[in-house]
């Protein structure tokens, strides 16, 4: 039995004593071990306290420990009775039993229920569990004694409890788990790191992260790990990458790092827990390149298209590829379909010419080249039949076009395909440094290019209608500057931008009979090719009704009921018809037009309007500030149901009116109220040419807004003066037709046109005859003389005459055919009371010659 020296020294922490030890600068080298060493002593783990009990079963020694261990003191502890004082009572009997065992030299070791002495202030002490080591000794005097070793059984389970979960860790985790010392040196590592990295666990005793990662991130995980070490802030999924041996594949990790404390808290090291994430990271990749693509989509859906013009269609693609998707990109055009051809040839097998529209880049403005010399944007060029490019065109298929050295590293020449039709081609570019194009990317591109090319597609057949629609327009509309007695005109027509469609505004200047002139202006609702066959149906109609020599009010009147018909299968008659059923089935289309027409006669300078829906014309009198008409708008062509009300008004010498349509004066950032003050506010100098009045409304106006076309018609006054004008009224006798030869040829003479004066004396004898024969009331003569000469013979008779072809044998009915092979023109119309009948004779030295009288007397035989 071994003896244990009764009296305890100052301190019984050997890990206390150890640690002062360890701290001298020097020790002797039979001291070395009794050291003790990083990472401690198992006791700085486990309670581990001793005391002695003299011969009379009393405590004579207590240690500091056992003052840790049971909360008492040792002046408090010393005489006391350890059964009574630690023990149950219930089990006090049995220990005073083994207390006396061991007094008697016998030594005794087991797991003793223990309970705290009382708090002097009465609170029951706390009860334990502690193994009891129990070496019989002897004091000075021989007397019998024993020393007792304690300790905690509860540590003891919780130390067991950790062992198990470290045992755990290294032996059954999942994750690889690394212990690190403080020189950063692997001290311990689990079976998953080893399985990863290769060989057993101890294999990686002593090793660095040099050991295990490329130079650079392993002095990024060094610097962390001197990092946590010191400060002993935790360190959550710090992202590693590295290599594991006998792979190629770049791996990557998520790390955990935390520091590890002994017993006595003082760091030992730094704990590793790994996962590889390497799957996860690539799923992430791919997702967040499908969300990437997706939103490319997204945005290429609402950023392409949004304009009908071929060019910026195709920058609208660039704008959304790059830099987002390449580096380079750009959009070549088949320069025939630029052109309107439906199959320009090389179409097939990709040699036809083609345009370069549009050139994006990020990283350089220089022209790309991709395959072959750079082509500038705007050069028309073609493809080497061999060339990835052609045969992309060809197959309408993508093709990687291969780098020949330089800034690219990766191209894809992606077909443009809309309705099985190839319109050129894209090509998209990455430099080197960015990833090279893969199956996902060459999918999106043809993806992009698809969209691109049904935007560019329906552009192009945009811009081939409207030009048509613009073409039938124009051809609608009269030739060159039109000419009126009594006016100076000019006209201007602006059509709308090519992002809208083509309107159905219209002009027309139409002479009538007696050196008058017809005014017209109008718009068709709607846009498009629709809108301007519409037009040119209503312009014929008006043209036709004027050549009727009907009021203004008559011509609106049957122009609406044209107007209602152009929608309806049947016509006018199908259209009223249809007016008067139910409409719940009505598929008819609406046509509705406004329209302002105006008869201005060139003798009395007196203007007759009528208005339906149209904007009012304006007025501009000398030295008078412009001023709106008041002419009653009526309700829009095509509506039908109302009447037409007519204004006469006198217009002043040298007065000038417009005409014109609501693009003028309207678009969506000015309403109609104000660009109608601007427009008057801009005639404010009507002597100035005409030419210069209507450039100068156009530059103050905006009519650059592109919304609707514009259509403005100007006409300065100029009536026919005095002495161009005879006029005689004639009494119901027969001698009146030889007054009536006499006045025309008296005024011819005075007019210097005596070359007419046979011709016009024989005419003016017919026209008065039948006047007296078939005609009532007075007779009035008249004479003008402008551009032409016309002669007028009116009368009270409602009877319109009409011509026929008499038979050899018949005496009479070829005056009026006289009159028709004799004049240049002639005709009837009505008048308020009765009506007038007519013939327009060329001037001498005119474009037409005069007709022999003789000949024309002979042709009727």
């Amino acid at each position: 039995m071994s003896e244990i020296p009764a009296k305890a020294t100052e301190s019984e922490d050997p890990s206390d004593g150890a640690r002062k030890q360890a701290a001298g600068a020097a020790a002797a080298p039979g001291d070395a071990m009794w050291q003790s060493s990083p990472p401690g002593s198992i006791y700085d783990y486990i309670k581990v306290a001793s005391f002695s009990i003299g011969p009379g079963g009393l405590v004579d020694q207590w240690s500091l420990r056992a003052e840790q261990l049971f909360g008492i003191p040792a002046e408090r502890a010393v005489g006391m009775d350890p059964i009574e004082a630690f023990i149950d009572p219930a089990l006090r009997e049995r220990g005073q039993r083994k207390m006396a065992e061991i007094l008697d030299g016998r030594e005794w070791t087991g797991v003793v229920p223990f309970r705290m002495p009382d708090t002097p202030d009465g609170i029951r002490g706390e009860e334990g569990l502690a193994e009891v080591y129990v070496m019989p000794t002897r004091t000075a005097e021989s007397d019998r004694a024993a020393v007792c070793i304690v300790v905690d059984v509860r540590i003891l389970r919780s130390m067991e409890t950790d062992l198990a979960a470290s045992q755990a860790i290294f032996g059954q985790s999942p994750f690889g788990f690394l212990l690190i010392d403080p020189d950063l040196r692997v001290r311990r590592a689990n079976r998953r790191f080893a399985s990863i990295f290769g060989g057993v666990p101890d294999d990686h005793r002593g090793k660095g992260v040099h050991d295990y990662l490329p130079r650079a991130e392993a002095d990024r995980v060094s610097a962390t790990l001197r990092r946590v070490l010191e400060s002993g802030e935790s360190i959550t999924d710090m992202h590693v990458t590295g290599f594991v041996p006998g792979s190629e594949e770049r791996r990557h990790w998520s790390v955990n790092l935390y520091r590890v404390h002994g017993g006595s808290g003082r760091p030992i090291g730094v704990a590793w827990l790994g996962t590889d994430i390497t799957a996860r990271r690539a799923a992430a990749r791919e997702a967040a390149a499908a969300r990437r693509n997706l939103a490319l989509l997204n945005e290429a859906g609402a950023r392409i298209g949004n304009s009908l013009d071929l060019e910026t269609t195709a920058r609208e693609l660039l704008d959304v590829v790059v830099p987002g998707f390449c580096d380079l990109a750009t959009v070549d055009l088949y320069q025939g379909l630029l052109a309107g051809d439906e199959a320009p040839p090389g179409l097939a097998d990709g040699s036809a010419e083609l345009r370069r529209v549009a050139f994006a880049s990020a990283v350089s403005d220089e022209p790309f080249t991709g395959s072959g010399e750079p082509v500038a944007v705007g050069a028309v060029h073609h493809f080497p039949f061999n060339s990835p490019c052609a045969d992309a065109l060809r197959t309408a298929r993508p093709q990687a076009v291969p780098a020949e050295g330089g800034l690219v590293q990766s191209t894809l020449a992606v077909p443009m395909v809309a309705h099985d039709t190839v319109v050129g081609l894209a090509q998209f570019a990455r430099t080197k440094g960015s990833e090279p194009f893969g199956d996902r990317d060459r999918d999106l591109a043809v993806e992009l290019a698809a969209r691109a090319a049904v935007c560019i597609d329906n552009a192009r057949l945009y811009r081939r209608e409207h030009e048509r629609a613009l073409i039938l327009q124009r051809s609608l509309l009269p030739p060159g500057d039109p000419e009126a007695s009594g006016l100076d005109i000019a006209c201007r027509y602006l059509p709308g931008n090519a992002a809208t469609e083509v309107g159905g505004d219209w002009f027309d200047v139409i002479e009538l009979p007696g050196h008058r002139t017809a005014l017209v202006v109008g718009d068709v609702m709607g846009r498009g090719l629709r809108a301007a066959v519409a037009m040119g149906e209503l312009r014929t109609a008006v043209r036709t009704l004027a050549l009727l020599d009907l009021e203004p009010a008559e011509v609106l009147s049957a122009l609406d009921e044209i107007a209602r018909g152009l929608g309806t299968p049947g016509g006018v008659q199908q259209a009223t018809r249809t007016a008067r059923q139910p409409r719940d089935a009505d598929l008819s289309e609406v046509y509705l037009a406004t329209c302002v027409y105006a008869v201005y006669d060139s003798v009395t300078r007196r203007c007759t309007f009528a208005n339906a829906g149209h904007l009012p014309p304006v007025l501009v009198e000398p030295g008078e500030p412009a001023l709106m008409l008041d002419v009653p708008p009526g309700m829009p062509l095509g509506v039908g149901g109302e009447p037409f009300e007519e204004v006469e008004v006198e217009l002043p010498e040298g007065a000038l009116l417009a005409l014109y349509t609501d693009g003028l004066v309207e678009s969506r950032d000015h309403p109609l109220d104000e660009g109608l003050q601007a427009f008057v506010g801009a005639l404010t100098d009507p002597a100035r040419p005409l030419e210069d009045v209507c450039d100068h409304v156009l530059s103050t106006l905006d009519t650059h807004h592109g919304e609707d076309d514009i259509a403005l018609l100007m006409a300065r006054v100029q009536g026919l003066p005095a002495d161009s004008v005879g006029d005689w009224t004639l009494p119901r006798e027969p001698r009146s037709v030889g007054r009536a030869r006499e006045y025309a040829r008296a005024q011819l003479q005075s007019w210097d046109l005596e070359p007419l004066v046979d011709t016009t004396e024989l005419l003016v004898s017919e026209l008065v005859t039948n006047a007296l024969r078939y005609g009532e009331g007075e007779i009035r003569l008249r004479l003008l003389l402008d551009r032409t000469l016309v002669c007028e013979v009116w009368d009270s008779g409602l009877v319109q005459p009409r011509r026929r072809r008499a038979r050899d044998t018949d005496e009479g009915g070829r005056g009026l055919q006289l009159v028709g092979l004799l004049s240049a023109a002639w005709g009837s119309r009505r008048t308020p009371r009765g009506k007038t009948v007519w013939f327009e004779l060329p001037l001498p030295g005119g474009e037409n010659g005069l007709t022999d009288p003789a000949e024309a007397l002979l042709s009727l035989f």
